[in-house]
């Protein structure tokens, strides 16, 4: 296991004591004052962590900063953020100064993001991935940083999907962070990374049991993530094939990345996931109305504090 260059004063856990379950939620619709409350609404729920995306809204080191000052314990994490979007000492200066402000309570996870998005929107050139953040994590490690030193930092840990990025998540950082995956790939990512690193797959729930409402509203969901290389590439190995993409996504592969139904169901999922090595899973919970934003009524229902099934 890699751990970042550190000076006397700063300590660097081992594992980070964080419950088994966390929220990944797109926050871009929301005040910062309701930022704040969500913060707290969820810390007293007894979630592990908050993981916020990086896209082409809020720097998320803001509003991980505003969370940050709202709440005591709960773990604060980039889901993920992008290494075009800042260079390496940049990046290096964001952890450092969210580890200072929250005590250590921030995963950073970082991501090489897509050809696509980075090269069309971002207009940066995109390199090889695996050569570009181990070079990347590098520079992290030299990079200059003359502010104050926190007094613990959190964890480092990759968007990492396939065998190679999952192989350098294990060994240059504290784990992976992979995204649009399903329990199968938790098994082969635990494989990889090994007993010790840190593993905190995403998975979106739906509380919804019409099979056809459900459907719907996942494919839509979906269509972005199915339009990009990188997740379908994963998917193939994953046993899907091309026509598996069709049409929004065949039932099968619908069913497979969108825990959908009732409670039951939908924390048999959650379960598949700790059993297959998952520390730690990240909710992404859909609204049953298919627009933007959050299931609050998800987000109580699976609650650590009052869900046994859920506490870790």
């Amino acid at each position: 296991m890699w751990d970042p260059p550190i000076d006397s004063e700063i300590h660097v856990v081992s594992k980070p004591d964080i419950a088994k379950l966390g929220i990944w939620c797109p926050l871009e619709n929301y005040s910062f004052d309701d930022i704040a409350t969500f913060g707290q609404q969820a810390e007293k729920l007894g979630y592990g962590a908050i993981w916020v995306p990086e896209a082409v809204g809020r720097d998320p080191f803001v509003t991980l900063s505003a969370l940050a000052l709202a709440t005591e314990e709960i773990h604060l994490a980039t889901g993920i953020a992008n290494l075009y979007a800042r260079d390496a000492m940049a990046m290096k200066a964001a952890r450092n100064s969210i580890d200072e402000l929250s005590g250590g309570r921030l995963i950073l996870g970082i991501g090489v993001s897509h050809g696509d998005l980075v090269s069309g929107i971002r207009q940066h050139e995109y390199g090889k991935p695996l050569t570009t953040m181990r070079n990347y994590l590098e520079r992290m490690e030299e990079a200059l940083y003359l502010g104050p030193q926190p007094a613990k930092q959190g964890y480092l840990v990759l968007a990492a999907l396939r065998e190679k990025m999952l192989g350098l998540a294990g060994s240059k950082a504290d784990g992976a962070h992979p995204y649009f995956v399903t329990p199968d790939h938790t098994a082969r990512a635990r494989e990889i990374l090994g007993p010790e690193n840190f593993l905190a797959p995403e998975q979106k729930v739906l509380l919804e049991t019409d099979p056809q409402k459900a459907r719907a509203v996942s494919r839509k969901a979906m269509s972005m993530y199915l339009a990009l290389p990188n997740y379908r590439n994963n998917l193939l190995t994953l046993g899907f094939t091309e026509a598996d993409f069709e049409d929004g996504g065949s039932d099968r592969l619908v069913d497979a990345i969108v825990a959908w139904g009732d409670e039951a169901a939908i924390t048999q999922r959650l379960e598949e996931h700790w059993n297959n090595g998952a520390d730690h899973v990240c909710i992404q919970p859909l609204r049953p109305d298919g627009e933007l934003g959050f299931d609050p009524a998800a987000i109580e229902a699976f609650a650590p504090a009052t869900n046994t099934a859920m506490a870790g």
